[in-house]
């Protein structure tokens, strides 16, 4: 009898209403677009944090770094990219500090993300000193995982709550022509390290691209069979230098279709309204999967979800040019309310959803690497 390693708890997967579509013959349901937000804003989170709509940013992803042991080639151009200057890249105290303010001011939850953050050389440290911060009550990272294995135990120490792993292919070799470098035994043993260390789920973030890796969405699920392992299915996204082409893109609705004639017995779990994806248990087992939809089905009117970009710069939205920096006021002696003023009316400026994937594709935004994955 297989046994499996772990089960993923309600609280885990979240909760809100949901309607459905049918795909071949099956039923699944799906949360709609205008999915109704609570607005009864709590008592924890400061208007700071409000934007126009009504929507509570209480999720911050912090990139730490512009640098990245890979060359995925839907982060980073072919020619690669120019780097910041270190000097001109957030200290960590700058880093602490700006959290800080955002975390006294109701965010919960906070990503490590980059380029690759763990070759920030004093990630353990942030990471000690952010899990500190009181009203905290997530710290989460997005890694390649090449480096992961070997700092994992003293991130878990110094306070790492959940953990995400890009995995594009489980194919070695083509593991090496989408990132342009070696690494794919060291990103698996990754996997099952943290699986090792008690992390539940390991999420396993797939981008899916059209000819090159849409033949594997059906072994990625596999994964999910014996191990604690959240599989997400992204949809190929446009940024600077990634040569998008619609083409390219493998919907939601493609990618559920090949689920379901392999896994006919996948359901759709409820999420939460402020949730990205979609996500779905299957009978027998232990892990799950979910599809991030930001192209054909965007969640913008749940979203609550802030950016700090290693230059210093404040993002509201990921598909947004707009930026603020942070940085320079910190460094002209700005005090927090200052701060709070520029980061309250960057919030409010925030629009009602980002434009559709065509004209995201004409619209001029920095490569991923330089946002933060």
């Amino acid at each position: 009898m297989r046994r499996c390693l772990s089960k993923l708890t309600p609280r885990q997967m979240g909760f809100t209403n949901s309607n459905s579509f049918l795909v071949g013959s099956k039923n699944i349901t799906t949360t709609s677009n205008a999915a109704q937000v609570d607005q009864t804003k709590p008592s924890s989170v400061s208007d700071m944090l409000v934007d126009s709509f009504g929507r509570f940013h209480t999720y911050l992803r912090i990139s730490l770094t512009e640098r990245c042991n890979l060359r995925c080639q839907y982060c980073m151009p072919s020619e690669g990219v120019e780097l910041t200057p270190k000097p001109q890249l957030l200290s960590q105290s700058e880093i602490v500090r700006l959290a800080g303010l955002f975390v006294s001011s109701g965010v919960n939850k906070i990503r490590l993300t980059g380029g690759e953050p763990t070759v920030r050389k004093d990630i353990e440290e942030i990471c000690m000193q952010l899990s500190s911060l009181k009203g905290l009550k997530n710290l989460a990272i997005t890694t390649n995982g090449i480096t992961l294995a070997r700092k994992l135990p003293k991130l878990k120490e110094c306070g790492l709550d959940s953990i995400n792993i890009s995995l594009d292919t489980l194919v070695p070799a083509k593991f090496e022509f989408l990132t342009r470098r070696k690494g794919h035994e060291r990103v698996m043993q990754s996997i099952d390290f943290a699986i090792a260390l008690g992390y539940n789920p390991v999420k396993v973030n797939c981008v899916v691209m059209r000819g090159l890796n849409d033949d594997e969405i059906c072994d990625f699920v596999e994964l999910t069979r014996d191990k604690p392992i959240n599989v997400r299915f992204i949809e190929f996204m446009p940024f600077d230098g990634n040569v998008w082409n619609v083409k390219k893109l493998v919907s939601y609705a493609e990618m559920m279709d090949k689920v379901v004639k392999r896994f006919p017995s996948i359901k759709r779990v409820q999420d939460h309204p402020t949730e990205t994806a979609k996500n779905f248990t299957i009978d027998g087992h232990c892990g799950s999967v979910s599809f991030i939809t930001s192209m054909t089905e965007h969640f913008c009117s749940g979203c609550n979800r802030l950016r700090l970009l290693a230059d210093g710069n404040f993002k509201v939205c990921l598909f947004g040019p707009s930026e603020v920096s942070l940085r320079d006021p910190i460094r002209s002696g700005a005090d927090d309310e200052t701060l709070r003023e520029i980061i309250g009316a960057a919030v409010k400026r925030k629009k009602a959803a980002h434009a559709g994937m065509l004209d995201i594709a004409k619209t001029a935004n920095r490569p991923m690497i330089h946002i933060g994955g």
